[in-house]
């Protein structure tokens, strides 16, 4: 026996996606700054360049923890308004940015550097000398 189907005009998939993003609201939010990075290997460290534009290097913060590297940064704008003049648009982001990624190696904090100059910030990450392995007496 066959089954009854109701057919019903609206109910089709194309018309649902047609009237589905014309009723939906207006989004005002801003894309979040990302922090885009290259790393490279070089005898006994690794070299980030991460692109963090418009923020001071006061308000950005890297954190080492074994081989993990956090950078985040504060990203503030003047907001306030001046002499009577309105904002009409505005698409500048203001909050924070996150990045964090693993590297293959243990870091040396104490012997690491971080240098900010023009957007770019670079950090020589030094890896930690390999512990030499020892021999185990069998008694």
């Amino acid at each position: 026996m066959r089954s009854v189907n109701l057919y019903h005009p609206l109910a089709e998939a194309a018309i649902d996606d047609l009237f589905r993003g014309y009723f939906r609201p207006v989004r005002s939010e801003r894309a979040a700054v990302s922090i885009k990075f290259d790393v490279t290997e070089k005898d006994g460290a690794y070299v980030v360049h991460a692109e963090i534009p418009g923020v001071s290097k006061d308000d950005i913060q890297v954190s080492i923890e074994g081989n993990q590297v956090t950078i985040s940064a504060d990203v503030k704008r003047e907001t306030e308004t001046k002499d009577g003049a309105r904002v009409l648009h505005s698409e500048r982001h203001t909050g924070s940015a996150f990045r964090s990624f693993m590297l293959p190696a243990e870091l040396d904090e104490a012997a690491s550097t971080a240098k900010y100059e023009n957007g770019v910030l670079e950090l020589t990450l030094a890896k930690k000398a390999a512990v030499a392995g020892r021999k185990l007496t069998i008694q």
